[in-house]
């Protein structure tokens, strides 16, 4: 299964599954779109907003449901055409 890690950079996140910025957004991670995003990574850009461990998990916790569902509406419209 996909999962989206703290060690992955922002951009390659938001590029992969655009989804997730909308989530990082809702954390107050707005560099999602800014030129660090391509070098930074999900754990930088959050700690450089101050958030904490426990919340850079919760964020990724519902970044990685997002993804799931997403695949699973994706697979079950693949199915029935």
């Amino acid at each position: 299964m996909v999962k989206i890690k703290k060690t992955m950079t922002l951009g390659e996140v938001v590029s992969k599954y655009p989804s997730a910025a909308v989530i990082m957004l809702k954390y107050g991670l707005h560099c999602a779109g800014c030129g660090a995003a391509a070098f930074e990574t999900i754990e930088e850009g959050a700690k450089a907003h101050e958030m904490n461990e426990k919340t850079i998990e919760k964020m990724l916790d519902e970044m990685n449901k997002k993804i799931k569902k997403m695949m699973i509406l994706k697979n079950i419209v693949f199915q029935n055409h």
